[in-house]
C-alpha cells in the first residue's frame, strides 16, 4: 500500500493570524506537524499550501511542499490539488490528511488511522476518543462521532454532530479531525457538492456519509491538541517545554 501524507497549511486565520508560521521552540507550527508525520514512518510528507510564505518555511525545514490554489473551501479539496501535483502517474493508493494545526499530535496516532483499512468495504478511516468530560459532551465545538461497534477497537460511523448523541445509557466519542482516504475514495469525496446535513452541521464528513460512503474509525486514547487560538498556542509551546 503506497501512501502519502499531506498536511494542508494556509496562512489565513481567524482567530489567530499566520497561525501556521507559528512559532514552537523555534520553529514553525507546520513543521513541527510535519516533523511528526515523519516520525509516523508511514510515507512521503508533504505540505500543501496557499502561501509562498509558508512554503518557504517548510522548505528551509528541509521538507517538502507544494504551492496550491487560494480559494480551495476545504483542506480535502487543497490536498486533492497536491495529490495531483506531487503524483501525477496515479501511484499513491491511500492518502493520510494530518491537519497542520496539530503540532503535538502521536506519531502512533498518524499511524493508527490507518487500521480501519484493515477492511476493504471502509472508503474513509478516522480516529475518535470516548469522551469523559462531562462538559465535553454538550460542547458544540466538540465533534461526536455516532457509531456501530465492528470490533473491540473499531466503529463505523453512523452519523457526525455537534449535539449530544446518541441518547441513553453508553458512551460518546470525541471524533478527532485526522482522515486517511483511498484514493479513488478522495477523488469520489472532493467531486461531490456540499451536502445538506453538511451544511447544517458544519461538519465537512457527513457529504460522505450521505453519498453512500462508509467511514470507519479506530479508537484512541487521547485526543490531540488543536492550535485555534492564543491560549492553544501557548499549551503547545508548554507541551514542547517552552516557557510563556
Amino acid at each position: 500500500m503506497s501512501i502519502i501524507v499531506l498536511i494542508p497549511a494556509r496562512l489565513g486565520s481567524t482567530r489567530l493570524p499566520k497561525k501556521a508560521l507559528a512559532d514552537i521552540g523555534g520553529r514553525p507550527m507546520v513543521v513541527r506537524v510535519a516533523e511528526r508525520a515523519q516520525a509516523a514512518g508511514i510515507g512521503r510528507v508533504v505540505v500543501a499550501t496557499d502561501a509562498e510564505e509558508i512554503r518557504a518555511a517548510v522548505e528551509a525545514a528541509g521538507f517538502e511542499a507544494v504551492n496550491t490554489s487560494p480559494n480551495h473551501q476545504s483542506g480535502s479539496d487543497r490536498i486533492f490539488e497536491a495529490l495531483q501535483i506531487v503524483d501525477r502517474d496515479g501511484m499513491v493508493e491511500t492518502i493520510v490528511n494530518v491537519q497542520g494545526d496539530l503540532p503535538t499530535i502521536e506519531p502512533e496516532a498518524i499511524r493508527q488511522v490507518l487500521a480501519p483499512f484493515e477492511d476493504p468495504r471502509c472508503d474513509v478511516a478516522t480516529l475518535c476518543v470516548e469522551i469523559r468530560d462531562e462538559a465535553e459532551k454538550t460542547n458544540p465545538n466538540v465533534v461526536k462521532l455516532v457509531g456501530s461497534p465492528t470490533g473491540a477497537s473499531r466503529l463505523r460511523a453512523l452519523y457526525f454532530t455537534r449535539a449530544t448523541a446518541p441518547w441513553g445509557a453508553g458512551p460518546l466519542y470525541h471524533h478527532v479531525g485526522l482522515y486517511a482516504y483511498r484514493r479513488a475514495s478522495l477523488e469520489r469525496f472532493v467531486a461531490l457538492p456540499p451536502s445538506t446535513l453538511e451544511t447544517r452541521e458544519r461538519l465537512e464528513q457527513l457529504r460522505a456519509l450521505e453519498d453512500g460512503m462508509r467511514i470507519d474509525a479506530e479508537i484512541v486514547d487521547t485526543v490531540p491538541l488543536g492550535v485555534d487560538a492564543a491560549d492553544d498556542l501557548e499549551r503547545a509551546r508548554l507541551m514542547y517545554g517552552v516557557a510563556v
